[in-house]
Formats: structure tokens, C-alpha cells, sequence
């Protein structure tokens, strides 16, 4: 029982749990790493240019940050709640020399301001997809392109889907943001 107690404590001690008791919540978007074709599959399909900024929300491992900043030399940037991951992000973007093209930020998607975003990469659960969906319409320019793992967003017609073919299949979602209508 006093374990229990004061695994409790020390978790609501963290930071991040205190300020977002989701944050270490599996419920909504567990961390699992997108496979290299699936990362692969969705830069192309983002058609990113050189300079482009290119924001992953939930970023994990960094991988789609790394690959964007030093495949299509895009202005690379991650949102990612775990601090743990963050700091291996941040060593495997050092290793890679790409800090001055690529970083992974601690913070909360839903509360990011990511203005002037070219590209926004997700692999989220729908739910929080969802969730999502006016922060990304409020944040977006018109020809933005928001490319999703597995998930669509919610009311939301993808302008392409592709699928990965493997031991598991996936999908990946392009959606392209359009100007207000009139």
C-alpha cells in the first residue's frame, strides 16, 4: 500500500502529469514508433520543399522530424509531451548534425501555436484527431498539407490515401487545407 501511495506521489509530482494529467495516459495516443516505410511514404506524400516547416505532433523518437530536416532540408520541429523521449530525440537529431534544421519541443499539441506550419504530421488516435481539428483549421494557412498515420481526422475528405502493405497494413492520410469558404 505505501508503494502504491508513493508511486502516486512521485507521478503527480512530474512536471508534465500536473500540468496534463493526460500526459502520461496511454488512452489517447500511445507512443508507437510510424515503421521507416510508413515515414517515408508520408513525406512523399506531402510533397515538401527545401525550407518548408514541416511540425510533428507527437513526435515520439523524432524520426519524422529527422528525416524531413535531412531528407527534403526542411525546417523540422516535434511536439512531444514526454520529456524522456524528448531528450532522445534531441541526442539522435544532435548525432545526426541536423540542430540547426531540427528540434523536439516538450509541450501539449492541443495548446501549441505552430503559425506558419507548411506541413503537420500526426499519427494520433481519431479521438484526438479530432480534438485537434480546430486548432489545426485556426493555425493553417490555405495549402498546408496535414499528412496522417493510420487515423483520419474527423470531418475531414483526405485528398489522397495511400496504404503500406506489410506483416500489418496501414494507411496514411493526406488532407490539403483549403481557403474559407466565402
Amino acid at each position: 500500500m505505501r508503494a502504491s501511495v508513493g508511486f502516486l506521489l512521485a507521478i503527480a509530482a512530474l512536471p508534465a502529469f500536473s500540468q496534463n494529467p493526460r500526459a502520461y495516459s496511454n488512452k489517447l495516443a500511445p507512443y508507437v514508433a510510424s515503421p521507416t516505410r510508413v515515414v517515408d511514404l508520408m513525406l512523399e506524400m506531402a510533397k515538401i520543399k527545401p525550407g518548408e516547416t514541416v511540425y510533428d505532433l507527437g513526435s515520439g523518437d523524432g524520426r519524422i522530424v529527422i528525416a524531413a530536416a535531412g531528407k527534403y532540408k526542411a525546417k523540422a520541429v516535434g511536439v512531444e509531451i514526454s520529456p524522456k523521449l524528448v531528450a532522445s530525440a534531441t541526442a539522435d537529431i544532435e548525432r545526426a548534425g541536423l540542430s540547426a534544421d531540427a528540434r523536439v519541443m516538450q509541450g501539449d499539441i492541443l495548446q501549441t501555436d505552430f503559425t506558419g506550419a507548411d506541413v503537420v504530421t500526426l499519427y494520433l488516435e481519431t479521438k484526438l484527431n479530432g480534438e485537434l481539428r480546430p486548432h489545426l483549421e485556426k493555425f493553417l494557412k490555405p495549402g498546408a498539407r496535414v499528412v496522417s498515420h493510420d487515423y483520419p481526422v474527423p470531418g475531414w475528405k483526405p485528398t489522397r490515401v495511400e496504404k503500406v502493405e506489410g506483416r500489418v497494413m496501414h494507411t496514411v492520410y493526406l488532407y490539403e487545407i483549403q481557403p474559407p469558404k466565402k
